[in-house]
């Protein structure tokens, strides 16, 4: 498969999501007590899973997904209950793939999370508010197994047994549909066949493109 179908994605990305600028509440990530309140970190925490989350159709996120994927970035995480891993991904968005809503990642190839992605089959993409992107900025400025004991998040298992965090206002469950290597020769901008050739060279294999079915979608009540 070409890299080129990036901007096929990239086209299709706004036709699924909702870019409409009033949301249903003055803050769909912020999640209310009963009194309308913002609820506590603590209380967040001491929540369930399906007291914080309902499901949704992809259809119905109102965020348009370039500030979600750019600016708000995207956790990747993997795994079980008992060995989990995440990642930060800035590049990447939503689509249409074999008539299946998918999504897609654009990921250096010697990225720990993506080794996890692979042995599991399935991982969530979550997305938080802007009050969270100290803890979020934590999965991306280390790397390996040993950056999971030091984060402050909560993590939680989907009813499908996928792992996310509490504190997400939206959660995108997938399950792989393709990963596959790019190619300098896919590319038509020096800058961006350039990045890629530079990234080889320090770890021996070129970025992936990683696929998912949607499997489920979640957003804070």
């Amino acid at each position: 498969m070409k890299v080129t179908l990036v901007s096929l994605f990239a086209a299709c990305a706004l036709a699924i999501v909702g870019c409409n600028g009033n949301p249903r509440n003055n803050n769909p990530g912020e999640e209310k007590s009963e009194s309308g309140t913002p609820l506590t970190r603590e209380q967040i925490q001491a929540s369930s899973f399906d007291d914080l989350f309902k499901k949704i159709d992809i259809k119905e996120v109102e965020q348009d997904v370039f500030t979600l994927v750019n600016s708000d970035f995207t956790v990747l995480t993997s795994g079980t209950t008992a060995a989990y891993n995440s990642m930060i991904a800035s590049w990447g968005g939503w689509g249409v793939l074999f008539e299946k809503p998918v999504t897609w990642c654009f990921l250096r190839s010697n990225r720990y999370t993506l080794q996890v992605i692979r042995e599991n089959g399935t991982y969530t993409m979550s997305y938080f508010d802007d009050e969270y992107k100290g803890d979020i900025i934590h999965f991306g400025t280390q790397s390996g197994p040993d950056k999971m004991k030091t984060h402050n998040l909560s993590a939680v298992q989907t009813p499908d047994g996928n792992i996310t965090y509490k504190e997400a206002k939206l959660i995108i469950e997938c399950k792989i549909a393709e990963i596959t290597s790019v190619s300098p020769d896919d590319f038509y901008d020096e800058q961006s066949r350039k990045f890629v050739v530079d990234a080889h060279a320090e770890t021996g294999e070129y970025h992936k493109l990683l696929f998912g079915d949607i499997t489920n979608v979640w957003i804070r009540k």
